[in-house]
């Protein structure tokens, strides 16, 4: 029995040395396995944009009164509109507000400067018709109420 128990532990430390050698081997094997694959565990960079000001090439802004066009950042020359599109705030980086008011223009065609040019003549026709009837009112009115002054009117004549 003695020598059943050395035998068994002589046993069990080969046992032990044997499967250590094989970890051995299956760690050598990884590190090699782990050196030949390209390493993609590198940690990606962080990009961060900070905007600090609207990036907006339009630039065109809309308000509804001063009082908006005051409370807003402008970093260049910012138009703001009203909603009617007929007042135009132009703001700077100063802060310094010019107030503009918008008209529409409405371009006109050959047809419409006849049509508008035709209308002018009639209306400087009407004109010369109202002119003509009054001076003609006034030139009989003063006629029959007028009387010389120097001349004497003697309705009885002697005849010789």
């Amino acid at each position: 029995m003695y020598g059943y128990g050395i035998y068994n532990t002589t046993n069990n430390t080969q046992a032990n040395i044997d499967r250590i050698n094989s970890q051995i081997k299956e760690l050598e094997n990884m590190r090699l396995h782990l050196q030949n694959v390209p390493q993609n565990t590198t940690t990606p960079s962080i990009n961060q944009t900070f905007q600090l000001a609207p990036n907006s090439q339009s630039g065109v802004r809309y308000a509804n009164n001063i009082e908006e066009v005051k409370k807003e950042f402008v970093v260049n020359d910012t138009p703001f509109f009203d909603k009617n599109m007929t007042i135009l705030w132009l703001k700077n980086a100063k802060g310094e507000i010019r107030t503009y008011e918008l008209n529409e223009v409405i371009l006109k065609d050959e047809k419409d400067m006849l049509i508008e040019s035709l209308q002018m003549q009639i209306n400087d026709l009407r004109r010369g018709l109202e002119n003509a009837k009054s001076v003609d009112t006034d030139d009989d009115g003063s006629v029959e109420e007028q009387k010389p002054t120097n001349v004497r009117s003697n309705k009885s004549s002697k005849s010789k």
